[in-house]
């Protein structure tokens, strides 16, 4: 069995839908689910661009707000009603931390590694008592390295002290899950918290 387990956080611990969230902020821009994902991929550009360097640590948000209104063509305020937007729309995921609390109360260990801005991660610190459960984590942007990349899985190995062989990995993202495969970590491509304990009890992999 895998006493060590690390999880994603968004679409993973967290909900993380950027296409309902801009109908929500942006409804003048976003009015369908059509033009919502068209704005969605000229605003994140598959988390790549302004939006990956935010997630890299390497510019700030106003930085960020104006390289995102170029690219999407809106004003400079309505990237900031987004970005601000963003930690309230990161809630947690019930099933997961339902499932979270069995897995800590059969003894495994829990750690974290989630491509994650730090203005966001400071703000899931201090709103979510539950991360408690998580013994440590690596955040994105306090290391200014990002998954797929193997550099931030091999620092998250070597901070959380555990070998790749006798770890679980949990992403939504197949790249993240294939760099995390290639470095030795059982990975799981996450759909939900019950398809993924589902498939961890089928290969034996927790109790």
């Amino acid at each position: 069995m895998k006493k060590h387990l690390i999880f994603d956080f968004g679409a993973v611990v967290f909900r993380w839908q950027p296409v309902d969230l801009l109908r929500e902020v942006l409804p003048a821009h976003a009015s369908d689910a059509d033009a919502a994902r068209a704005l969605a991929e000229r605003i994140f550009k598959g988390y790549t661009d302004a939006w990956g360097r935010f997630d890299h640590g390497t510019i700030e948000v106003p930085e960020l707000v104006e390289a995102l209104a170029v690219q999407s063509g809106l004003s400079a305020a309505e990237m900031q009603r987004l970005v601000d937007a963003v930690p309230a729309a990161l809630e947690p995921l019930p099933d997961t931390v339902a499932w979270l609390d069995r897995l800590r109360a059969a003894g495994h260990r829990l750690f974290y590694l989630s491509n994650m801005p730090a203005p966001f991660a400071d703000q899931l610190e201090a709103r979510h008592a539950f991360l408690g459960h998580f013994e440590s984590g690596v955040f994105s942007g306090r290391v200014q390295l990002a998954k797929p990349d193997a550099a931030i899985f091999r620092l998250a190995l070597e901070r959380f002290g555990i070998a790749a062989e006798d770890t679980v990995f949990f992403d939504d993202h197949p790249a993240n899950v294939d760099a995390a495969r290639a470095l030795g970590l059982h990975a799981v491509l996450f759909q939900n918290a019950a398809q993924a304990e589902a498939d961890l009890r089928a290969e034996g992999l927790v109790g």
